[in-house]
């Protein structure tokens, strides 16, 4: 494996639209660096149904890179955790060859969301 690719994730039908990984995933981004446990469960990209016809959730494309991010959100307690993960994701979705219009998309929706998730835990 190269500094340019990453390997994708392997996963299994856990429940409706949700996974499990079956092995351990590690992945190595200039950002961040982690192994995901075998048995962590996921739903793929979050994304409103209404927008499923433009970007699926479970689409091979950026899945892994939402295995990530959904692995790194879990984890985080902190607004600056959120930051992290929502980076690891634009870098692993660059990566994993998406375009840079989609990781834009993926990485400023995922940005807003979380800015206002803790803004209103703050409260």
């Amino acid at each position: 494996m190269t500094k340019t690719e990453l390997k994708r994730v392997c996963v299994k039908p856990f429940d409706k639209d949700r996974f499990e990984v079956i092995n351990d995933y590690a992945f190595t981004l200039a950002s961040f660096n982690g192994v995901i446990p075998k048995g962590f469960k996921t739903d793929g990209a979050s994304i409103p149904r209404i927008f499923w016809s433009f970007y699926p959730p479970f689409k091979s494309e950026y899945f892994s890179a939402c295995v990530i991010h959904d692995y790194l959100c879990e984890k985080a307690n902190s607004r600056k955790d959120y930051k992290l993960a929502d980076f690891a994701l634009k870098e692993a979705m660059l990566l994993l060859g998406c375009s840079k219009f989609k990781c834009f998309v993926f990485y400023h929706a995922c940005n807003a969301f979380h800015f206002v998730k803790c803004l209103i835990k703050s409260k």
